[in-house]
């Protein structure tokens, strides 16, 4: 998957939008070495979306888990 950034955008913004969570930031950035010196993007800057795994309820930290 590709991402083509907006006027603004940052490494978590980004990471939030496309990943379902900022804690995917650095995987993002991993993913696009060459931007990796970039902390506000310009319009118009095409990057790679790295896949993640969806956490399961037994990966997730305590406060994260949901009750039954």
């Amino acid at each position: 998957m590709i991402y083509t950034t907006v006027q603004g955008d940052m490494w978590d913004k980004i990471a939030d939008r496309t990943l379902g969570d900022v804690a995917h930031t650095n995987k993002l950035m991993l993913a696009n070495q060459k931007h990796i010196g970039t902390h506000i993007f310009p319009s118009g800057i095409v990057l790679n979306i790295p896949e993640v795994s969806t956490p399961t309820a037994d990966s997730l930290p305590p406060w994260k888990k949901v009750g039954g």
